[in-house]
């Protein structure tokens, strides 16, 4: 199933930008913006990853086993690939040099060669990372671990006897040195509500809370690890030393653990950045972020300079933003060619709500979907 929608981006948008060829200029838009839909899955999906080939790989959730998908970015068929045994709640995935899958899911990593032929059932590579999200492998093959949905911050590093030891932790929003904890709380609305009156904003429930510190994960070309956060819309910033350490400041605040980031390490935050999710770098040295809670794709340049290359537009009569191309965009990935993709997981939060509207829904026969952006 293949659906094309063409809406024109904003002024990051860049055939060549996007390709490579403008070496990370943003320019103006030379072609409107193409979202097509390669595969629309009947099961929920989140992570995503290329084998360089121009094949994308995608775990599901909601089936037992998990299977993961093999699709064509330029679609067709799905093929499954491999199975995830239940309990199964996937979430990122990457490859290793020698093309092996490694697939996050709950409190462990699992890996298996994908085999069309004959599906195999994953087995566990490494136990122990509560919430396991975000995956990268870095230059010595060491494969880093976000902790995604626990809130609390903690990247681990396994090497290849599979154990995984935390090497630093993103500061929570929340230290818990006093009970009920110390800090502050970042709601979505929705599924959080408020009740606004010209004399304020008063809180209706506790709701929607996006406690989300360390999420994507990317490695740029000089080997420093970069960290999506979600709460903050923010990207930090962990340059390593010659044996493939993190040497960010750590230890700033007593109300954390020690091995905790300094502020200072955020490398940069922005409202664009608000819902940041999945991250990746192109060959210039871009930043290129799914900010799921604001359907948009958001380009953090070289320089530091933050751009939105595109947003969902509001519908002219209800003002909302739900109907896609983008549907709560979660995992990008950028292919050879040039074209990025993007997971779309159809999340009901902020700028997704109601999640009804657009190609997915969550009771109909497409639950989320992946989409390309051709250059």
């Amino acid at each position: 199933m293949r659906r094309t929608v063409v809406l024109t981006a904003t002024a990051a948008l860049s055939a060549g930008l996007l390709s490579g060829a403008s070496a990370g200029e943003v320019s103006s838009p030379q072609h409107p913006a193409v979202f097509e839909t390669v595969f629309a899955s009947p099961l929920g999906l989140e992570g995503l990853t290329t084998d360089g080939r121009g094949n994308l790989y995608s775990p599901a959730r909601g089936a037992d086993p998990c299977p993961v998908y093999r699709v064509a970015a330029t679609g067709g068929p799905a093929a499954v690939v491999g199975k995830i045994p239940a309990p199964c709640n996937p979430a990122g995935l990457t490859f290793d040099r020698r093309g092996r899958l490694y697939v996050a899911n709950a409190d462990t990593v699992v890996s298996f060669v994908p085999d069309a032929a004959n599906p195999p059932a994953a087995t566990v590579f490494t136990s122990g990372v509560p919430g396991a999200n975000g995956l990268a492998f870095d230059r010595s093959g060491a494969l880093w671990i976000s902790d995604g949905g626990t809130g609390q911050g903690r990247v681990w590093r396994a090497g290849a006897d599979g154990v995984a030891l935390e090497q630093f932790r993103v500061q929570p929003l929340v230290s818990d040195v006093i009970p009920g904890g110390l800090g502050r709380d970042v709601r979505g609305l929705p599924p959080g509500t408020v009740t606004i009156t010209p004399n304020g904003r008063t809180a209706a429930d506790t709701a929607g809370s996006q406690h989300i510190v360390a999420n994507g994960l990317a490695f740029t070309a000089d080997g420093t690890l970069l960290v999506a956060d979600t709460a903050r819309g923010a990207l930090w910033r962990v340059p390593m030393d010659r044996t493939g350490r993190p040497r960010a400041a750590t230890g700033c605040d007593a109300a954390f653990p020690a091995d905790t980031l300094c502020l200072d390490d955020v490398s940069v935050q922005h409202p664009y950045l608000e819902g940041a999710d999945g991250i990746v770098v192109d060959r210039a040295g871009n930043v290129w972020t799914a900010a799921n809670e604001r359907n948009a794709i958001v380009l953090t340049r070289r320089d530091g300079r933050v751009v939105e290359y595109f947003r969902n537009p509001a519908d002219a009569t209800s003002k909302l933003r739900n109907a896609g191309p983008l549907e709560f965009p979660t995992s990008p990935v950028l292919l050879p060619d040039g074209r990025l993709c993007v997971t779309n997981s159809d999340g009901n939060r902020r700028d997704n709500a109601p999640n009804t509207a657009g190609e997915a829904s969550p009771a109909g026969a497409v639950r989320a979907k992946i989409s390309c952006v051709r250059p």
